[in-house]
């Protein structure tokens, strides 16, 4: 339906799916700020873990199963987006059948004050999955996939050893994992 598209007219999808986030800025420190959070009441909380289970979820079947019009839906889902709560929707990659079958977490230590070049030099690199600034022995934690032992080596010794403000990094690598399912 055409009032189940966005606002400037455009499609943004089959016209009962929920409606796309707009483009990401280049890096976070570029995005335009955001609202102040609101409360989300249990409707907005359950309209978000179908969405985290199913982001193809169309309007209709979120309508129905929260109880609400399409029309409340559709707005409600919207303003998740505005409001930045949802950031976008995406796949759940199996990495293992996607020729990325090495998983490592990567702790480094940095340079004092160094968080935001690090971060950015760190999006950059083949396979980087979740950067952190964490607290405690280390200061940075890095998800990586990779082909095999031999690309995680080469990204380690060549790639993440070269940043200048790395001091120093100990490789995890991961024998197993499991993805965590959002509820039902």
């Amino acid at each position: 339906m055409a009032s189940e598209r966005m606002a400037d007219g455009e499609a943004t999808g089959p016209p009962d799916s929920p409606p796309a986030p707009q483009p990401a800025a280049e890096s976070e420190d570029q995005l335009p700020p955001l609202p102040p959070p609101r409360p989300l009441d249990a409707i907005d909380r359950d309209i978000l873990q179908m969405l985290q289970a199913d982001g193809r979820a169309s309007i209709r079947s979120v309508a129905e199963r929260v109880h609400v019009s399409r029309a409340n839906a559709y707005a409600r889902i919207n303003r998740l987006i505005e409001d930045g709560v949802i950031r976008g929707f995406g796949a759940r990659v199996n990495h293992e059948r996607a020729g990325q079958g090495t998983a490592a977490y990567i702790t480094l230590k940095i340079v004092q004050d160094s968080w935001r070049t690090v971060r950015a030099q760190l999006r950059d690199l083949p396979g980087a999955a979740h950067i952190a600034l964490v607290s405690g022995d280390f200061d940075v934690l890095l998800l990586v996939h990779s082909p095999d032992n031999q690309a995680l080596r080469e990204l380690v010794l060549t790639r993440l050893q070269a940043i200048p403000e790395v001091l120093s990094t100990r490789t995890l690598l991961v024998f197993e994992e499991t993805e965590l399912d959002p509820g039902p």
